[in-house]
């Protein structure tokens, strides 16, 4: 599907570099094909030694040469980096971005009035292919540009497909998720070491204990609760830390946090 595709990558940052490794090292797009623009020399410098990609501060000529444009800019970037490269989009082309808060209405309403345009909210476990990404069209993209786009994003984890109207949930939840995840697993193994074990032992037990229940959650058929009643013996262990969670208030404060964070998501489209 991607074979011989030119792909522009517009923001060399780290997600924009994610995606280029996906991409090669699934065999997806070859190397030669792929072009990525930043404003920063040093960082052209190391996209071209570090993955071996064409490299350019020419936003508009990279998207004249592309059939592929991946917007991976800042929020606050994105409508000076549209103005610039509207001239160059046209219909055949099919723009994807992945900027948080950035609805695909705002994407067209800067380019050609066929504008094909697609929302992305990839995560940053997409460095090590263990993304979820959620994908979404907008007025003008086919079924084929969706199926394009996940392609692309399934080289570097998961993808499915959701409407706009809840991309800034999304975002609030799997955008926003790790860092959620990185806290509770550092509190994990904080307290592994209150508790006496080496710092190295208690991080590699907390994180490879996260990533197990995880793996349950998504290669099994049981809801979570069921298999937290797995784990839990009455009067047991579990049960007494399970307590101390509840007192705690986790399930609110997560909750409580996906909601910030969507909050975040919906004014960031508001251009706030």
């Amino acid at each position: 599907m991607l074979k011989g595709e030119k792909i522009a990558i517009i923001g060399g940052g780290k997600m924009g570099s994610i995606i280029a490794q996906g991409l090669i090292s699934r065999k997806l797009v070859s190397q030669k094909d792929i072009t990525v623009t930043d404003i920063d020399a040093a960082r052209l410098q190391a996209i071209r030694s570090e993955l071996g990609l064409q490299a350019s501060d020419e936003n508009k000529e990279t998207v004249k040469k592309a059939g592929i444009i991946i917007l991976a800019v800042k929020p606050q970037n994105m409508a000076q980096t549209l103005k610039e490269i509207a001239p160059a989009v046209n219909k055949s082309k099919i723009v994807i971005s992945i900027a948080a808060g950035i609805t695909t209405g705002f994407v067209e309403g800067y380019l050609t009035k066929d504008a094909r345009v697609v929302r992305v909210m990839p995560n940053t476990p997409a460095l090590i292919s263990a993304g979820a990404t959620a994908v979404t069209k907008g007025t003008n993209a086919s079924a084929a540009d969706i199926k394009l786009a996940r392609a692309i994003f399934d080289a570097v984890g998961i993808t499915v497909e959701v409407e706009e109207k809840l991309m800034d949930a999304v975002t609030g939840l799997s955008g926003s998720g790790p860092a959620y995840c990185f806290v509770m697993l550092e509190a994990l193994s904080d307290a592994g070491v209150q508790m006496g074990l080496p710092r190295d032992l208690a991080l590699k037990l907390a994180a490879q204990t996260m990533l197990g229940s995880a793996l349950l959650c998504l290669q099994g058929d049981k809801h979570p609760a069921q298999l937290k009643d797995m784990v839990t013996s009455p009067a047991g262990t579990t049960a007494a830390g399970l307590k101390m969670l509840e007192e705690g208030k986790i399930r609110a404060t997560l909750i409580s946090a996906v909601e910030a964070a969507t909050k975040r998501s919906q004014e960031l489209a508001a251009g706030k």
